[in-house]
């Protein structure tokens, strides 16, 4: 148990992310929102401690400034698509499930790339092969090969700018961007 919280040095930052998500589930920021998101992310983080990725993450502000920014537009963008084609008369776009082999080999850089294309309308994962780091999408509007290959490549890019934004030199030389 001792390990366990000498651990929970290394990982504040993700209790400080778990706090600020149980905040926003919450509705707002008060003492007692804190104070239980604090409660919450140490039980959580001491009881499940998380495999060691500080190996693979480094934190650059302005890349990740622009990532979020970027992941921010491309939500908007996608709602606002999903949204008209709920909405418009006629036949449904057609979907299909395109498979992405992702640039890094990392477990990390393989789960958060998927859930950024499934926070995303339009996208989700539906399988995620660790061994041949491939994700499964199934995805939105995407009928004709030029479609497929533009979801291919979105998928790409936002795997491109979460390494940039957060990869240590050596994910970002593995995954041919050094």
């Amino acid at each position: 148990m001792l390990k366990r919280l000498s651990d929970l040095r290394h990982s504040w930052l993700w209790i400080l992310i778990a706090v600020a998500l149980w905040c926003l589930f919450w509705g707002g920021v008060d003492l007692k929102n804190l104070l239980g998101g604090v409660l919450a992310a140490l039980v959580v983080f001491l009881l499940f401690p998380m495999p060691p990725t500080g190996r693979e993450l480094t934190l650059r502000p302005l890349r990740l400034a622009l990532f979020v920014l970027r992941f921010l537009v491309d939500v908007v963008v996608s709602a606002v698509q999903v949204g008209y084609f709920a909405i418009r008369p006629g036949p449904q776009p057609p979907s299909s499930v395109i498979a992405v082999t992702m640039a890094s080999r990392s477990d990390f850089f393989l789960t958060f790339t998927g859930v950024l294309c499934t926070l995303i309308p339009g996208s989700v994962v539906v399988e995620a092969q660790r061994s041949t780091g491939m994700l499964f999408l199934h995805t939105f509007n995407a009928g004709t090969p030029e479609e497929v290959e533009a979801s291919r490549a979105s998928v790409l890019a936002q795997e491109r700018r979460l390494l940039l934004a957060v990869g240590r030199r050596s994910v970002l030389e593995e995954a041919g961007l050094r």
